[in-house]
């Protein structure tokens, strides 16, 4: 529904225009908090990719992993085939009348716009982890069916425990490609590119990874959580 939403408002509205209706919503506070929430693209997959690499199952690390360096090396390549203009620069050469709103304290970019590889990292990374949560959770509920059955009791409300992680895991990704046109870093069209690239490289992978499930390898974990009846023994 993002991704129609976003392909019609670029039909049917012109480039620039879409552009400022979509940026000038600026206040203090929202300067402050997109300007650091957007950074999070910048380290916080990689920290992640390597924290599942150690305490989760080994596949799933490697499954992160690729994932967010494909993405990255993809929207990487598209961004210097095209070298396309930021706003910034866009908006110079287009429409010089028009003073961008700016967000102090960010480093403004002029080139390599097409895709938006803050967007591709938030959407990688999201849909990863809605993957990996989702198979976690499916995994222990049916290897300690007594366990779950006394913090969730019916289908409907584990089912509603999943759209919740899933939805706010999207949310996330989205708030962080807003973030991009918010700035006046991207146009709507390289956050559009960029959820594109971020979606299916992960499922790309994902298909290549899950026949691969059931090795041993693939189960291994680094760090195995602590488990008190084992110190008893």
């Amino acid at each position: 529904m993002l991704v129609i939403a976003l392909g019609l408002a670029l039909l049917c509205i012109p480039k620039g225009e879409l552009h400022l209706l979509l940026c000038n919503r600026h206040t203090p506070v929202r300067d402050i908090f997109y300007r650091y929430y957007t950074t999070v693209a910048e380290w916080f997959p990689y920290v992640v990719c390597v924290l599942i690499l150690l305490f989760s199952r080994i596949g799933d690390g490697l499954f992160a992993s690729a994932c967010m360096i494909l993405s990255a090396l993809t929207t990487q390549l598209f961004k210097h085939l095209v070298n396309a203009p930021r706003p910034l620069t866009w908006f110079a050469q287009n429409m010089p009348d028009v003073q961008l709103p700016l967000a102090e304290g960010v480093r403004m970019n002029y080139w390599y716009s097409f895709p938006s590889g803050h967007t591709t990292s938030f959407f990688a990374l999201t849909l990863v982890l809605s993957i990996i949560i989702t198979k976690e959770i499916y995994s222990i509920r049916i290897s300690r069916i007594s366990q779950i059955s006394r913090t969730i009791r019916t289908t409907r409300t584990y089912d509603f425990l999943l759209i919740f992680v899933q939805a706010g895991l999207f949310f996330l990704a989205t708030l962080g490609a807003y973030s991009r046109i918010y700035l006046s870093q991207h146009f709507a069209a390289d956050v559009l590119a960029g959820i594109l690239v971020g979606v299916l490289i992960p499922l790309a992978c994902y298909t290549l990874f899950t026949p691969l499930r059931n090795k041993n390898w693939y189960n291994y974990r680094i760090f195995r959580p602590f488990k008190p009846e084992n110190a008893k023994k």
